[in-house]
């Protein structure tokens, strides 16, 4: 479950930096009254935490999963 949380937090991240590469529109600041209001920067360290949740997703194990699929 938490790396569900962590892939969608890592999706509006995505989509945000999107907006802003594109558009230069921060999403997450205009809804939350700009980019260094007090829930900006949550929702930004949320993000950031995601991203390195993520990282150790890169080096898991899989196989032991797949096997046990297996049987």
């Amino acid at each position: 479950m938490l790396n569900k949380i962590a892939l969608v937090l890592l999706i509006i991240g995505g989509l945000n930096w999107g907006l802003v590469g594109i558009f230069e529109f921060d999403l997450v600041a205009w809804l939350f009254g700009g980019a260094t209001s007090l829930l900006s920067r949550i929702v930004y360290v949320l993000v950031a935490l995601s991203a390195i949740w993520c990282i150790g997703l890169l080096f898991k194990d899989d196989s032991s999963e797949y096997h046990s699929y297996q049987h």
